[in-house]
């Protein structure tokens, strides 16, 4: 029996080299004999998976150039990426990468790292990369040249403070690989050749590893006429039929399932029709199993529900004929009565509380619709035209324009559709940085080399959006881990002060970030002087007002960080006038999953799930992963999700929401006792909240009576 001895905290210390990590991984789920959780036991675990696997399963070189000359010479990294740089610079490079003497802190993160994101041999034996190796290769690829921003990459992603999102991290300088950017949305048009475009074009995304959302909202309903003869469209489902198959087609050679989703607003006419299909008794004809459902809600739903009244469904095919634009183009809210006593469009009507009861039925069969707040979305939009969906994460959120295309399907006129340059920083790591505003630009600058990289002529709407925007979508992670560690409740009045100073800050140094690239580069985004950052409108509120900590724990927390003040937001509005932005959007934040692990953070700006959560990891099973910061002294912050409840979540979400300009992944958490009627108030407390969309709902559920294992930490309800 391997022995073990205590540490300065009491917790127990595994150093037995004969120990299995998997089973060190496990203690992290029991009790010691003290009643502490075994957090040591998953360090000792991660310790040991380098010493059992890693290590022996790495290709050694004698130094850095005999390793270089490999990687190039047998195709695995471009060098055209290397060729940018003088080898002795490169040297540098790694050597400082290595004397950072970077450790993975947990398990699951050292797991996910060589599970899914190392170079391997091409039969997938071996590793050819240590976490420092790919550190340095992102930041090489990134900067272009550019010396300076390859240190300053190299620095804010090995110290944990800015993580590229994973097809950034995944990709960046291998010679075969896929898209830097793997997220995009695309608008469909009430026609067989937009139809056909945009099945066709999200076949070429995701083979590429991409996930498409499409709105079909101005598709004509079922029964609309087609060349005057009534009663012959078959409606969106049918196309969501056709989107689906296309999806699993394309499974990115059998690695995973295309991913895909569709947006319906709330006021088209198949909207039942469209939610059904994800009911657990739904007739397999219609049933859609794999792709995701959003739904677009105005104010005016919200009105009709609140006053018991019906709501009316608009013929998207007779709205185009009144008003000359698509469906998507007209504010429902504003022109509601109109339409509805206009007789030349034809209409039908449902009762406007029993559709949200709909919605909440089918978010507890299936987790799903996403919801996007329509008229909240376009009010905070700083850009020119309007926002009319969102993507698979419910977290971009960016204006489109229609395409046109000839009767052989050739572009009549190329749109411009949506691509997602996403990346987050760890807020504990980023409050931790010796210069917050110098760790934003540096995340901005590496976020905007990824769609100036970025080449999917596949689809040119898509080329033609990146090429006219560069829009990036810096997000946040670690939320919960830092105000965890800083000993602040999740949800609190300090805890909610704080998501809004950092958000704030975030938010102006980001703003200046872009504003410089505009200067250096003399190129400004298209459209900029039809935005309120051009008018100076998007920085009244930030002049005018008193932006300061209400709380004197956040005052304490910011003590080394500088807070923008009034005169710092004027003298920035007078630069962005003179000078422009380089970026159209700049942030969102994203449900981050696998660079969560990998950065050691919690997801997103999400409270943890669980103290200890349990993954299910291909062939190894399950692996336990401990919430970041926590110890056996400071558990009574890391209450769960669940045990916070979805007001507090949304609270947050909204401290945060004023301060980003696309949006927030925002997932609620129920317990198994909750309604219907408790989902609908949560619906209508967000909306009043500002909260601009919602991702999924979750349901707690628990423990199978006598399943419960004495002394497990997760299954602890």
């Amino acid at each position: 029996m391997a022995a073990s001895t205590l540490t300065d905290t009491g917790e127990e210390s595994y150093e037995d080299p004969n120990l299995d990590y998997h089973a060190l991984n496990a203690k992290l789920n029991l009790y010691d004999a003290n009643g502490l959780i075994q957090f040591d036991a998953d360090r000792a675990a991660a310790r040991q998976y380098f010493l059992q696997h890693v290590n022996k399963n790495t290709v050694y070189f004698h130094d850095l150039e005999e390793k270089m000359e490999y990687l190039v010479k047998e195709g695995y990294y471009e060098k055209e990426v290397l060729d940018q740089y003088p080898f002795d610079f490169v040297k540098s490079l790694y050597k400082a990468a290595y004397a950072k003497k970077f450790r993975f802190p947990t398990f699951l993160g050292a797991f996910k790292y060589y599970t899914s994101y190392t170079l391997k041999t091409f039969d997938g034996t071996r590793y050819l990369e240590r976490y420092e190796d790919r550190v340095c290769m992102v930041a090489l690829t990134l900067a272009r040249g550019d010396q300076d921003l390859a240190v300053d990459l190299m620095e804010e992603i090995i110290s944990g403070r800015f993580q590229p999102a994973t097809p950034t991290f995944l990709n960046a300088g291998k010679a075969a690989r896929g898209e830097l950017v793997s997220c995009f949305l695309l608008r469909i048009e009430d026609n067989m050749e937009s139809i056909a475009r945009g099945i066709n074009s999200a076949l070429q995304l995701s083979k590429r590893g991409g996930g498409v959302a499409l709105n079909l909202s101005n598709l004509r309903e079922l029964g609309a006429p087609i060349k005057r003869i009534q009663n012959q469209s078959s409606g969106v489902n049918p196309v969501m039929k056709l989107l689906e198959d296309s999806f699993s087609y394309a499974n990115q050679l059998g690695a995973r399932q295309g991913a895909g989703a569709v947006y319906l607003h709330a006021h088209h006419p198949d909207i039942l029709r469209f939610l059904d299909t994800k009911r657990e008794n739904a007739d397999e004809k219609i049933r859609i199993k794999t792709l995701s459902l959003g739904v677009v809600i105005p104010d005016v739903t919200f009105e009709l529900a609140k006053n018991n009244e019906d709501m009316y469904l608009f013929s998207p095919y007779d709205v185009e004929r009144v008003y000359g634009v698509p469906f998507t183009e007209i504010s429902v809210s504003e022109k509601y009565r109109e339409m509805v006593d206009d007789k030349r469009i034809r209409k039908s009507k449902i009762n406007a509380r029993a559709f949200f009861q709909t919605l909440s039925e089918i978010q507890f069969e299936s987790g799903y619709p996403y919801i996007v707040f329509e008229d909240t979305v376009n009010a905070a939009n700083p850009i020119k035209g309007k926002v009319t969906m969102s993507n698979l994460c419910s977290e971009i959120l960016q204006v489109s324009e229609a395409s046109e295309y000839n009767p052989d399907l050739s572009y009549a006129h190329v749109g411009k559709d949506i691509s997602c340059n996403l990346g987050s920083m760890n807020i504990a790591k980023a409050m931790d940085s010796p210069d917050l505003g110098k760790t934003v630009e540096t995340a901005v600058r590496a976020l905007t080399a990824v769609s100036d990289m970025t080449d999917i002529r596949s689809v040119p709407s898509i080329e033609r959006g990146n090429a006219m925007s560069h829009s990036i979508g810096l997000g946040q992670m670690n939320l919960h881990g830092y105000l965890g560690r800083e000993r602040v409740f999740y949800g609190s009045e300090e805890g909610l002060d704080f998501t809004n100073m950092y958000f704030y800050t975030v938010l102006f140094h980001a703003i200046r970030a872009s504003m410089e690239i505009a200067r250096e580069r003399g190129e400004r985004f298209a459209g900029f002087e039809d935005s309120t950052y051009a008018t100076g409108e998007f920085f009244d509120k930030y002049v005018e007002g008193a932006w300061e900590p209400t709380t004197p724990k956040v005052r304490e927390l910011f003590a080394n960080v500088h807070i923008p003040t009034s005169e710092d937001w004027a003298a920035l509005r007078e630069d962005v006038r003179r000078y422009g932005m380089y970026n159209q959007n700049l942030q969102a934040v994203p449900p981050t999953g696998s660079i969560s692990y990998i950065n050691h953070s919690t997801s997103s700006i999400h409270p943890i799930v669980s103290k200890i959560e349990i993954r299910k990891e291909g062939k190894i099973g399950r692996v336990y992963y401990p919430a970041p910061y926590m110890t056996n002294d400071n558990l009574e912050y890391y209450q769960d999700a669940y045990e916070i409840g979805p007001e507090k979540i949304i609270d947050t979400y909204a401290a945060a929401t004023q301060h980003v300009d696309q949006g927030l992944s925002l997932t609620l958490f129920y317990p198994d006792t909750v309604t219907t009627r408790d989902v609908n108030r949560n619906y209508i407390y967000a909306w009043r909240k500002g909260i601009k969309t919602l991702y999924y709902m979750r349901i707690r559920q628990q423990a199978l009576e006598g399943t419960e294992v004495a002394g497990c930490v997760s299954c602890m309800l």
